[in-house]
């Protein structure tokens, strides 16, 4: 087994008490001492701070990089004004999805983030078919971290007070405790919040600076997670993988119009007809019934039959109960469809509903 990747923070995480797991290849905090459940409940309230320096961060220059890019994805990156952001997905020629990633454009660049446990696979997969008409340059000396929940701009504002006029899925290089960062209205929690770049030489300097806020506490991955799911957003490498289409995991929206029109990006044929037609089967949320949580790979079941299976699950503390997410037949993708969730070996009620569980709180 290789060693585990250190984050620019790690000696910061066991200061603060933090208990390290092992994920995507890096040694990060799973909580802290005051527990997930209270990590999940400050960062509804106020505002958590999350090292996220595991991400890959990418910078693709070249005279072309949005043409070149538009290749690679479904999402229409050539009308992407500079200092906005947007979501997209790489697919590949089956319509299944590689990763999904968030491009911003910086003006004469284009910035990616892309998840950690593909940001090998993105890299080479970049290197292959944009340069060298395009460089692909990967950031190994920034840090990524997060700060997210509805005191995050109050907060931010007192270090950088341009940081107010970020809308959602905005970007701007901005000062931070004397040090300049790319500062992205962004974030994976359904918060209003921001992502923060910065060199990794300071990183730990901008974390103790924003904890030093009464309002911001420290949160690690099982927060970060039980968060992400309450707000329906796909996880990859369960929600969304190679075998699944942007249609059928409810990412019809990151198609551009543009590019319905024209194609030309891997897996169009499919992603088309199924936009078009629709797919066999969507991602849908679901409400146990019961107290116990449906994990992920539990059956999904219609008159005895499995039409489909749990991609993620567990305890939503703000909902109060177990949630999950999984893909279902079209025909019982309804929302208010009734199931059972095999549990345990006992099939238990539960029933299809609309995604997200709480709403998105961005400052749109």
């Amino acid at each position: 087994m290789s060693e585990l990747l250190r984050t620019p923070l790690f000696e910061l995480h066991r200061e603060l008490g933090a208990k390290l797991v092992p994920f995507a290849g890096h040694e990060l905090p799973l909580h802290y001492p005051d527990g997930i459940l209270a990590e999940h409940r400050w960062c509804r309230d106020k505002a958590a701070l999350f090292d996220v320096s595991h991400m890959g961060q990418i910078v693709v220059r070249g005279a072309d990089a949005a043409a070149a890019l538009e290749r690679l994805v479904p999402g229409d990156i050539r009308g992407l004004a500079p200092g906005r952001a947007r979501y997209t997905l790489f697919t590949d020629d089956a319509g299944g999805i590689l990763d999904d990633l968030i491009v911003t454009n910086g003006g004469d660049h284009l910035t990616l983030v892309v998840n950690a446990a593909c940001k090998s696979d993105d890299i080479a997969h970049l290197r292959e078919h944009l340069e060298p008409v395009c460089r692909v340059e990967p950031l190994d000396d920034r840090a990524l971290l997060a700060l997210q929940g509805p005191a995050a701009a109050t907060v931010l504002a007192r270090l950088a007070p341009e940081c107010v006029a970020l809308r959602f899925m905005q970007a701007a290089e901005l000062e931070l405790a004397g040090l300049r960062c790319r500062v992205s209205r962004t974030g994976y929690t359904g918060e209003d919040g921001f992502e923060i770049s910065v060199p990794a030489d300071r990183a730990a300097k901008v974390a103790r600076t924003l904890l030093a806020a009464e309002e911001v506490r420290p949160a690690g991955l099982g927060a970060r997670d039980s968060l992400r799911l309450e707000a329906g957003l796909c996880l990859y490498g369960h929600d969304i993988d190679r075998t699944t289409s942007p249609v059928e995991a409810g990412l019809a929206w990151t198609v551009g119009k543009r590019r319905r029109e024209e194609g030309g990006f891997p897996g169009a044929a499919r992603i088309l007809r199924e936009l078009r037609e629709g797919p066999a089967r969507r991602l849908v949320g679901l409400r146990p019934e019961g107290r116990a949580p449906a994990r992920e790979g539990t059956e999904i079941v219609v008159e005895g039959a499995v039409v489909g299976r749990v991609t993620s699950g567990g305890f939503g503390p703000s909902v109060g109960g177990p949630i999950a997410m999984g893909y279902v037949a079209a025909a019982h993708a309804a929302p208010d469809t009734p199931v059972l969730v095999r549990i345990r070996g006992r099939e238990e009620p539960a029933r299809i509903v609309s995604l997200p569980f709480v709403p998105h709180r961005y400052a749109r």
